[in-house]
């Protein structure tokens, strides 16, 4: 079987949208499944909706592994893209073959070819996603490390060669777009470069260049991505009639909002389309939004279903109990503390229940629950407080949700044997309570109370929340 190409396709006759030929508009720090399936997939829309005319080349971020890099390039940057899910009561699996990549680089091999892209007067856009561990700043990282090791450092690097090569010219800066799942990760991200700037010594100009002829754009990223779909790649490729090592899978719902001035939404081309990607002054609602219906949502109801029986989120939203709980909690706890238009709110909400219908993805509740301590705090205690403080009173369904969490943890009888865990009862089945080791330790240490006690004891631990939360709940 022939691997896939634009040859390829041209010999099947393939009719879909391809851009062979344009220049590189876009460069992408990171070759992941993400990026392939969020960014480069609304780049890829871009060139046949909006006439963007531009290509992603992609950037390596970490050394090692090169498998992606050299599969895509054989690939001449093409691959196929899967979106899958459940939309307005029907279910979806669409095909697209991405054709907005250029090729891949690795710097750590080839540290010339990743600098000869600043002198490419037609590169505008940079985009990033280097997991939340990668905007960070390290200080054993030099200006002549052939690369440095951090992504804002190779960041740096990069803008440096760019301002010399146009001898400052403040048209040729770029529009930074950061997708890393951290707060405000594009001024994080210029944070770590205008210290890079400093310790490097590289110059007030090359400061202020940074400073005034780039915009650092916070972003905020919604998709679940499932990447490379191994059971089913053979049975794919053989419906396709060639070769791809690099399918990508992901849910249908996508939404980018993009935190910067309203001149993107020209340079995109997103007057144009209709694409789930809003330009705004700031993110932050929307970030709330996310954070309070979806992640709040899980978090909300996962252990609880989970004690009733339930072991997949799909499984749960056919239970008219559960869901009928997990809506009641977005619709009249969540949604009435939040500042966004209501229909706004209700619509994201809707859809919310339909990724979690997604016939597509096993979710399974037990992976949800990782860490549960600490995403209560940040996903549904906000929620809780907010209502208190508007209503006067506790919120039934996410003071049932606080029970529920204390029950699933309370349950913990004793440390697995690797010590990381702690073994818990659900009828016959052992399950495994994940957490950080003093987390665990407390619930070890108070085991012997009886539910509603341990409730108040554990709402009542400032460690845990910050403050005592039993007047809330």
């Amino acid at each position: 079987m022939e691997k896939l190409s634009y040859a390829t396709l041209e010999k099947q006759g393939y009719k879909g949208y391809l851009l062979k030929d344009a220049p590189e508009r876009v460069l992408q720090f990171g070759e992941g499944n993400f990026l392939r399936a969020f960014v480069d997939y609304f780049f890829d829309r871009l060139n046949e909706e909006a006439g963007f005319n531009g290509k992603v080349c992609l950037v390596q971020p970490i050394g090692g592994g090169e498998f992606v890099r050299k599969a895509l390039n054989e690939q001449q940057g093409l691959y196929t893209l899967y979106l899958r899910g459940f939309e307005n009561g029907e279910k979806v699996n669409s095909k697209r073959i991405i054709s907005s990549v250029s090729r891949c680089i690795n710097p750590y091999v080839d540290f010339d070819a990743f600098l000869a892209n600043a002198k490419n007067p037609d590169l505008r856009f940079i985009a990033s996603n280097t997991t939340e561990a990668g905007i960070a700043y390290d200080p054993a990282c030099t200006y002549d490390d052939k690369p440095p090791s951090s992504f804002p450092a190779k960041l740096t690097r990069f803008l440096f060669e760019r301002f010399q090569a146009f001898d400052g010219d403040k048209t040729k800066g770029f529009v930074i777009l950061s997708c890393e799942l951290i707060d405000h990760n594009g001024q994080e991200l210029k944070k770590c470069v205008q210290k890079y700037v400093a310790d490097w010594k590289l110059g007030d100009k090359f400061a202020k260049w940074v400073d005034e002829a780039n915009t650092f754009c916070s972003t905020l990223v919604d998709r679940i991505v499932t990447g490379y779909p191994r059971a089913e790649a053979a049975a794919l490729n053989e419906q396709n009639g060639y070769e791809d090592n690099v399918i990508d899978t992901g849910e249908c719902f996508g939404f980018w909002v993009i935190e910067g001035p309203q001149s993107i939404v020209k340079e995109l081309g997103l007057d144009k389309v209709d694409l789930p990607i809003l330009v705004v002054d700031d993110h932050t609602p929307y970030k709330q939004r996310k954070v309070r219906i979806l992640n709040g949502a899980h978090t909300s109801f996962v252990l609880g279903a989970y004690l009733k029986g339930f072991n997949i989120v799909r499984d749960c939203m056919n239970d008219d109990e559960v869901r009928g709980f997990m809506e009641d909690t977005i619709y009249n706890e969540i949604i009435p503390t939040l500042t966004l238009p209501e229909q706004e709110l209700k619509d994201f909400a809707h859809a919310v229940t339909e990724r979690f219908k997604n016939p597509f993805i096993d979710h399974r509740l037990l992976d949800i629950s990782l860490n549960s301590v600490s995403k209560w705090k940040a996903r549904c205690l906000p929620s809780v407080k907010a209502y208190f403080e508007k209503f006067g009173k506790p919120p039934k369904n996410l003071s049932a949700s606080f029970r529920a969490l204390v029950e699933f943890y309370g349950r913990g009888e004793k440390w697995n044997a690797e010590g990381t865990a702690l073994e818990a009862k659900r009828g016959e089945d052992t399950y495994l309570v994940r957490d950080d080791k003093k987390v665990l330790e407390w619930f070890l240490a108070n085991r012997g109370c009886f539910l509603d006690e341990l409730v108040r004891k554990c709402a009542a631990n400032v460690d845990f929340w910050g403050e005592d939360i039993n007047k809330y709940l």
